[in-house]
């Protein structure tokens, strides 16, 4: 409980919170953790992220999966729309990307927080559109785009995101990201590295030339 205690100031909206709404947080965290590939539920409306990373996506009910964001350490993830607004009729799917461990808020005091504090509502409503932000350029790759742009896009991004060049990820787990299948993507990764733009290796993929993918993804 005091180890709880001593991290809850770290969510972005602590500060906003009397004495009594700090009181409820602190009864209703909790910590929870997930095997990389873990489907992340049950029991909490909202997560401050302490170390991971998940990916949000969204299920089709043919089974299509679309990746649309990832959040990583030191964000905060709404396990669904619906738990804080009852305007939103679908919910998105959140898998451990790693290794994570959340400090987990219950669906109770996240229903509590949005009645009694504007503060928090409108934190809320704020975090909800940033989200709809990161999912419009996902949705336009998978509307607009080839998947030979997606997979160059994909690159540029995790080299952009991380400094480096050597992704460590197998093909299943570029086609999640990708919003793809294994074969696909290892056939195009096939063609990258014939071009000279990748290098494939066992459980990794070595980015050799970061310009001519950035203008493949844009072309």
């Amino acid at each position: 409980m005091e180890k709880i205690k001593s991290l809850l100031p770290m969510l972005p909206y602590w500060r906003e919170l009397n004495e009594g709404q700090r009181e409820l947080i602190a009864k209703g965290a909790f910590f929870r953790r997930f095997e990389q590939g873990e489907h992340i539920h049950g029991g909490f409306g909202q997560c401050y992220i302490l170390r991971g990373c998940i990916r949000v996506s969204v299920i089709s009910a043919q089974g299509r999966e679309i990746s649309l964001f990832r959040l990583h350490s030191g964000e905060l993830c709404v396990l669904s729309a619906s738990t804080a607004f009852n305007q939103i009729t679908f919910d998105t799917y959140l898998t451990a990307d790693t290794e994570c461990e959340l400090l987990a808020v219950s669906v109770e005091t996240v229903h509590t927080l949005m009645k009694s504090n504007v503060h928090f509502r409108c934190f809320m409503y704020e975090l909800l559109a940033e989200r709809f932000l990161r999912v419009m350029p996902a949705m336009q790759e998978v509307l607009f785009m080839s998947f030979e742009q997606r997979l160059a896009a994909f690159f540029v991004r995790e080299h952009d995101r991380t400094g480096l060049t050597e992704l460590y990820m197998t093909h299943d787990q570029i086609a999640q990201q990708t919003s793809s299948v294994r074969e696909v993507v290892a056939r195009r990764i096939k063609m990258f590295a014939a071009e000279g733009l990748v290098e494939q290796r066992r459980g990794a993929v070595r980015l050799i030339d970061i310009p001519a993918l950035r203008a493949l993804m844009c072309k």
